[in-house]
């Protein structure tokens, strides 16, 4: 494939009620920064080899792996070798993944064991469903497809049982973690201080840290960070400008923005809006 990096969005609309978007990618150099989605991201490896953290431990996707991160896992991604590597992926919702399969043994929010499926037929499977839903020319083909891979992967690979929800790793961080969510998303404009938000749990900000990082996988100032970018993307979404938009989620400049932006997303802001603007022209909805 050629060099360098590239990255490319595209939204369809309708998809089982509520939009999909899909990313195509190439990454030669960089490295995603740590950050999560509120939605699944799933995967394949087309072409070298992708290393990502996950869960505390370093993975690696060859070609025709499955990556599945579940909502709210912190993760990182980036090449493991000089020559990078090309990946598509999905970002279906829990309903939609729950709704695949049609069966009252299955999870309502289906839960992978492990980040990395070695399974080629459903990799293919994958990238022709991904092929389908991006060139839009048949709809019913591409979200049949879709839900034909969504469907297998839990029925092939979900845990009989999820061993805990997505992204709680103890009642009590978690509680906590949820609390500081809440607190930075309501003031996202004017944050709150470490010493403001933990003396109102009547934690020291050293127990709210790492209660954060326990629970959410980072520290508080890049989940608002992240926060802040998916905001963003949502006024990128609706028309706005990134200067426009930049300063309406609380970052100090359209530079910040920026930065943050490629950190999670991979492109710049105006890259996506322009990519996502031109895929919702011309491809119809469901």
């Amino acid at each position: 494939m050629p060099g360098g990096d590239w990255t490319v969005w595209t939204r369809v609309g309708g998809v089982q009620g509520a939009p999909l978007d899909l990313l195509t990618a190439r990454i030669g150099r960089r490295h995603y920064a740590p950050h999560i989605h509120d939605e699944y991201a799933i995967g394949v490896t087309v072409d070298g080899m992708e290393t990502m953290r996950y869960r505390g431990e370093k993975v690696y996707s060859g070609a025709g792996s499955l990556v599945v991160v579940e909502p709210g896992e912190a993760h990182t991604g980036g090449p493991a070798r000089p020559e990078g590597f090309a990946y598509l992926c999905v970002y279906p919702g829990a309903e939609l993944l729950g709704a695949a399969v049609n069966s009252d043994e299955e999870p309502a929010w289906p839960h992978f064991r492990e980040p990395i499926i070695d399974d080629p037929q459903l990799g293919e499977a994958l990238r022709l469903a991904h092929r389908a839903l991006r060139l839009g020319q048949d709809p019913l083909e591409g979200e049949s497809r879709l839900l034909g891979v969504l469907g297998a992967l839990v029925r092939r690979h979900a845990a009989p049982s999820p061993e805990e929800a997505p992204g709680r790793r103890g009642a009590d961080a978690g509680r906590i973690a949820r609390a500081v969510a809440a607190r930075l998303s309501d003031e996202m404009l004017a944050p709150p201080t470490l010493a403001e938000v933990a003396g109102d749990l009547e934690l020291s900000r050293y127990q709210l840290l790492r209660a954060f990082r326990e629970a959410v996988g980072m520290p508080p100032y890049a989940w608002l960070a992240q926060h802040r970018v998916t905001r963003a993307r949502a006024l990128l979404d609706a028309g706005h400008r990134p200067a426009e938009a930049a300063t309406l989620v609380g970052f100090a400049d359209q530079a910040h923005l920026t930065r943050w932006f490629r950190r999670v997303v991979g492109v710049t802001p105006g890259a996506y809006r322009n990519s996502v603007q031109d895929s919702a022209a011309r491809r119809p909805a469901f």
